[in-house]
């Protein structure tokens, strides 16, 4: 079955080697929003022939193509998700790294008017909001 990410790069005309497949797949797969090593690790479950820098060299490429969209969640690490048409920002728990990804039309109406209070035009945005759980 062919993944998301693998009929995106189709559509570009790039071309799709059988290490990029399972990368595309583990990342079309991912409910989180992994970082290089843990796509390697989840690629190399299938394919044990996959190298570090093939995924680093696949993660780049499909995040030049416009398909990956790279956060960078001030954990040291940079985090791969699929680009979608439906926005969504995030709330990063510091403790424990958890992602939890959310929409909120008031903060997005709040967003545009501030723009144009400013006079912009709000063409895109990014929040990350960033806690730690309440203790009852």
């Amino acid at each position: 079955m062919t993944s998301t990410i693998e009929k995106l790069c189709i559509e570009k005309n790039m071309r799709m080697t059988d290490q990029r497949r399972v990368i595309a797949k583990v990342l079309s797969d991912a409910e989180d929003h992994p970082d290089v090593e843990e796509v390697y690790r989840r690629s190399t479950e299938i394919d044990n022939q996959i190298s570090i820098a093939t995924v680093y060299r696949t993660v780049r490429l499909f995040e030049e193509a416009n398909i990956l969209e790279r956060h960078d969640f001030r954990d040291g690490r940079s985090r791969y998700e699929l680009v979608t048409e439906s926005h969504h920002d995030h709330m990063i728990d510091i403790e424990s790294g958890e992602v939890i990804e959310f929409f909120d039309e008031e903060i997005e109406q709040l967003q545009k008017a501030i723009a144009k209070k400013l006079g912009y035009e709000l063409v895109d945005h990014r929040m990350e909001l960033y806690g730690v759980k309440k203790k009852n």
